[in-house]
C-alpha cells in the first residue's frame, strides 16, 4: 500500500468507528409535557427534488403511551440535497393529559402513496412525558 491509498482507508474506518456512537448520541426522542404539540420529523416522497405523492402520508401508531398520539400536518418541506420545497409534511406529536411522568417508546409507521406505488416506512422513538 502507498501513501496515497492508505489516507481515504483511515479516512472511511473513521467513519465506520465513529457511526455507532454518533447514533447512539443522536438517538431520536420526544419529549414534551402535557398539553404540548411538537414536531417529530419531515415525511415527503420524492425523486429527483420533485414530489412523487398521490396523497398526503399517513402515521399509524403500532406501540406507544396513550397520551402521545401521531397526525401528519401537510406542509412544503426541503428534501436532503434539494433545493427547493416540495409538498410533504411533517409528523406531529399531541400530548394529552400527563398525570405522571412517563417514560417509554412509541412505534409507528409512516404509508406513503406515490406514483411508484404504497410505501411504508418504520421508526421507533424514546419517549418522555412529563405533566
Amino acid at each position: 500500500m502507498n501513501k496515497n491509498s492508505i489516507v481515504p482507508a483511515l479516512g472511511f474506518l473513521l467513519l465506520l468507528s465513529a457511526a455507532p456512537a454518533s447514533a447512539k448520541d443522536g438517538e431520536r426522542a420526544i419529549v414534551a409535557k402535557s398539553g404540548e404539540t411538537v414536531d417529530v420529523r419531515e415525511v415527503y416522497g420524492a425523486s429527483h427534488c420533485k414530489s412523487i405523492l398521490l396523497a398526503p402520508p399517513e402515521v399509524e401508531v403500532l406501540k406507544g403511551p396513550p397520551e402521545l398520539k401521531l397526525s401528519v400536518r401537510e406542509d412544503m418541506v426541503q428534501p436532503r440535497n434539494c433545493r427547493d420545497k416540495i409538498k410533504g409534511g411533517y409528523v406531529v406529536a399531541t400530548v394529552g393529559e400527563v398525570k405522571q411522568a412517563t417514560e417509554g417508546k412509541v412505534s409507528f409507521r409512516v404509508k406513503y402513496k406515490t406514483k411508484e406505488g404504497t410505501r411504508q416506512i418504520g421508526y421507533v422513538y424514546n419517549v418522555s412525558l412529563v405533566p
